[in-house]
């Protein structure tokens, strides 16, 4: 899994490609909590190169989203392939993970 961030006004930005599996789930969530949690700020996750998620992943994105929800901060998702996005909807993630179709639709 390849992770990169980049900063924005209000939020922090983070590009996921690949997987997220098993093995990507655990990249991520080492990569979050020493990358991430520092800054204390509202995360955007682009995942438009994400290739599949599992079950791990969606864990690891339900600790990401809890973990800054409890710090005030707000957590989003865009630019989600169809299948991954189905994904989404049948687990409800939907309904409380907050899915935009672009990065420009997403503003603070």
């Amino acid at each position: 899994m390849e992770i990169s961030l980049s900063k924005g006004k209000k939020y922090l930005f983070i590009t996921a490609e690949g997987r997220l599996d098993t093995t990507g789930s655990a990249e991520l969530e080492s990569w979050v909590k020493d990358t991430v949690f520092p800054y204390e700020n509202n995360i955007l996750m682009d995942f438009s190169q994400l290739d599949y998620v599992s079950s791990a992943g969606l864990r690891t994105i339900l600790n990401l989203s809890k973990g800054l929800k409890e710090k005030g901060h707000t957590f989003a998702i865009c630019c989600v392939q169809d299948h991954i996005l189905e994904v989404f909807e049948i687990s409800g993630f939907d309904s409380f993970i907050p899915i935009f179709t672009s990065r420009d639709d997403y503003s603070l």
